[in-house]
């Protein structure tokens, strides 16, 4: 059943796992931080962000300033979001590509909560974003094993060359 699974999925040129949509999505709830990449100063600048998956849009508050002006303007943005877990040499990373919007009065009342609840940072963001997912990929690192013919018998990784 293992091999029949790992048939369907797909890997790109570098040997990681191509994910869906779908597992994008629900990988992305996963984790309470990401990483916005947009312009300042027209240079690109990264910032950590708090943020929440509503349907499928992401959510993030900020205070004044450039992610603030960027969403007046409607830039288009990159998000990024990942976990990875270097005991496993596994993990996995998502990248949002769209347009950035405010969110209405009433749409920020009924996201906020769920905001708020997942901060990592302290302070006041009264305004709330919207990052249209106009382009969604994802990739997985699955756990390394060696190749069949470098196991020992126990299926261990140590090679047998005598």
């Amino acid at each position: 059943m293992i091999d029949r699974q790992r048939q369907a999925q797909r890997f790109d040129h570098a040997g990681l796992e191509i994910l869906d949509p779908a597992d994008c999505l629900r990988l992305m709830q996963t984790v309470p931080i990401g990483r916005l990449v947009f312009t300042e100063g027209a240079l690109p600048a990264v910032r950590p962000v708090n943020f929440t998956v509503d349907g499928e849009t992401v959510v993030f508050c900020t205070a004044d300033g450039d992610m603030y002006r960027a969403a007046d303007r409607g830039d288009v943005v990159a998000f990024e979001t990942d976990s990875t877990g270097a005991e496993r040499q596994a993990g996995w990373t998502v990248t949002v590509v769209g347009r950035l919007s405010h969110l209405t009065e009433a749409e920020t009342a009924e996201v906020s909560l769920n905001l708020s609840a997942n901060s990592w940072t302290p302070g006041r963001w009264p305004h709330c974003i919207r990052l249209s997912l106009e382009s969604l990929r994802g990739r997985r690192v699955l756990a390394w094993q060696p190749p069949v013919h470098a196991r020992t018998e126990d299926g261990g990784g140590q090679r047998d060359d005598g």
